[in-house]
């Protein structure tokens, strides 16, 4: 059935400033379509500087900046050296330009052109004089659990948001002790810390989760976001007894220790806290929903199930940002939805697969080590894909396959010749067929593959210009695939993670400490990382992938293997595409907000972008 808003989603939309005096009344620079109807869909994005990069190669400087949301579709751009123009004449086709000849030192700005009109300066160019940019960090001092393990720090996942309301994105880090346990396994953990760290390598704050908190992958997922609005970004967490805020404050008892022997924590007060992002001071914390309750309820009795978290940011009322925190997936699953308006918490929805509206329909046991969120049916607001399950922005279930537990899921437009988004998954069940394409809005599978084998990893992207739309490959599965599922031959060397690098639309591989760019006889070594290293041991994921700086291409952050910085690599490929940085369309922004959940995964844009893409779509977008 033909999609009655496909071609209205496509189409570029202009952002033009909505004069209505409730709007500006309310301190708000409002942007929307043409059709001045669909304003009220305006989504709450960042109000970011241009986020110029200055990238040296042998021969020269790729400068980058950002294409904002609320930038005219017909902006043009001048570069400037030291406040002297080196283009020619006015950039209109890119975000890009390659100052042949120039040192690494060059100080660069660039000035927007607005109906003819030259802006004033922006920022200046963040400089990766060695291809890379280091940020200092600090690894909290080690110590000795309580059955005499030494242990010691490294940098794990991190998030991006501007924590101080400047214009530029900063880090948010959560660092692991070397003694970090998957679910699974028993025994004593460090605490786990998190940082805020701007990219000069300030340090904010440090928060100390405590004792009370277990370290590893499925414990502590951390979201950063704006919630309320007010031009800095929070940091939401779950906490316990003896958490330690960023001013030293301690959340509940600081005396309090839960852990059992085995190193479990199955007992004692379990909180929500939103921090303040400046400052790391906790604002409010409540109980964490759902409260553990009977161990044995999640499906196991030692620990192992009760303690699998996930969580996101969605926009579940189409214009500002919720958060999702969520507990349990191979037995009962429970999503709560939060605003954060007005210095506190309330608690929008909550979805209990237990519930006497979702018992018995298909809703147990099929999260994901991750979840996605997008707009799925289209109508403005997201949805929170869940492993083999979909929940309304309401908190309704939207549909579920009934296929079960796994590992990695991608959703985006993933074949652009049919209506609305796509979803592909990979399947941990011996049982259930190996992976499978469904349309993202009804969960109807549109291909799968065998089963027979825990198939642990899948990607889905346009790594391959000879073939229409988005590849998809798993492990389990001996060949490339179409969008439409047919055979293409050889896959890629990785089953990772993603990155758009080089010039052209077509995206990366990126695994361990490597970018390679797919080739049918063989994969293409782009880029290769120096002295650093990738987290979460055979995951080989990166601190944080993302468009985080410079033009729509992806910048790629691992930690040095010393865990003395965090290494920021900038592609130094000249492009001629011209996209509005990816940090203003929400599904891939709050795709970055998710990536530290659990098993990492990379993100994906609301719309098709790769070989043959059309237009990219411009946002419709409000900043603070």
């Amino acid at each position: 059935m033909k999609h009655p808003h496909r071609h209205r989603r496509r189409r570029l939309i202009l952002p033009v400033a909505v004069t209505a005096a409730a709007l500006t009344g309310a301190g708000l620079t409002m942007f929307a379509t043409q059709d001045a109807a669909r304003a009220a869909t305006a989504r709450q994005v960042e109000k970011l500087d241009r986020g110029v990069v200055s990238v040296h190669t042998g021969s020269g400087n790729l400068v980058s900046w950002r294409w904002l949301g609320t930038d005219p579709n017909d902006v043009s751009f001048n570069v400037y050296r030291a406040g002297t123009k080196v283009n020619s004449t006015p950039i209109t086709g890119s975000t890009n330009y390659f100052h042949s000849g120039a040192p690494s030192h060059a100080d660069y700005t660039v000035r927007a052109v607005v109906n003819g009109t030259e802006q004033g300066d922006s920022v200046h160019a963040v400089q990766f004089r060695t291809g890379y940019k280091d940020v200092p960090i600090s690894p909290p001092p080690g110590g000795t659990t309580p059955d005499g393990v030494a242990y010691t720090y490294e940098a794990n996942d991190a998030s991006v948001g501007d924590l101080d309301g400047d214009g530029a994105l900063d880090l948010v880090l959560k660092w692991q002790p070397t003694n970090a346990k998957d679910n699974s396994q028993s025994g004593y953990t460090g605490n786990t810390i998190v940082d805020g760290i701007k990219l000069d390598g300030t340090r904010l704050w440090r928060i100390d989760l405590g004792r009370n908190i277990r370290s590893g992958a499925h414990y502590t997922q951390f979201q950063v976001y704006d919630y309320d609005g007010d031009g800095k970004a929070e940091v939401a967490m779950k906490t316990a007894d003896g958490t330690r805020d960023g001013t030293g404050a301690v959340i509940g008892s600081s005396s309090a220790d839960h852990r059992n022997s085995g190193g479990y924590v199955l007992s004692g007060p379990e909180f929500l806290t939103m921090f303040n992002g400046q400052t790391g001071k906790a604002m409010q914390s409540v109980d964490y929903v759902p409260g553990r309750g009977t161990v044995s309820s999640w499906g196991d009795s030692y620990g192992n199930r009760v303690d699998r978290f996930l969580a996101g940011t969605a926009y579940l009322d189409g214009a500002r940002p919720s958060l999702i925190m969520a507990r349990g997936y191979y037995t009962r699953t429970v999503i709560a939805a939060w605003d954060w308006r007005n210095g506190s918490f309330t608690r929008r929805w909550t979805f209990d697969t237990t519930s006497s509206t979702n018992s018995g329909k298909g809703y147990d046991g099929q999260g994901n080590h991750s979840l996605s969120v997008a707009d799925v049916d289209n109508d403005g607001k997201d949805e929170i894909v869940y492993g083999a399950m979909t929940v309304d922005d309401n908190g309704s279930g939207l549909w579920t396959t009934r296929l079960g537990h796994g590992d990695a899921g991608h959703v985006g437009d993933l074949n652009p010749s049919r209506a609305g988004l796509e979803y592909f998954k990979v399947s941990e069940d011996s049982s259930k067929p190996g992976s499978w394409m469904a349309d993202a809005r009804t969960g109807q599978i549109l291909w799968q593959t065998a089963s027979g084998s825990d198939n642990g990893r899948g990607v889905a992207a346009d790594i391959h210009a000879g073939s229409p739309g988005a590849e998809a490959w798993s492990a389990a599965d001996t060949t490339l695939r179409s969008a439409t599922g047919a055979s293409l031959g050889r896959e890629p060397s990785s089953i990772n993670f993603l990155s758009w690098w080089d010039g052209d639309p077509v995206r990366e591989l990126l695994d361990g400490t490597r970018v390679d760019k797919y080739g049918t006889s063989g994969d293409t070594r782009l880029l290769t990382g120096s002295g650093v290293s990738s987290n979460n041991g055979t995951k080989a994921t990166p601190v944080l992938s993302g468009d985080i700086l410079g033009d729509w291409r992806e910048e790629v952050v691992w930690r040095t293997s010393n865990n003395t910085a965090l290494r920021i690599y900038s592609t130094p490929h000249e492009t001629t595409s011209k996209i509005t940085t990816l940090l203003h369309d929400t599904q891939y922004r709050t795709a970055l907000a998710w990536q530290n959940t659990a098993y990492n995964q990379p993100p994906h844009p609301s719309f098709f972008l790769g070989n043959g893409m059309a237009a990219a779509p411009r946002p419709t977008v409000y900043t603070p």
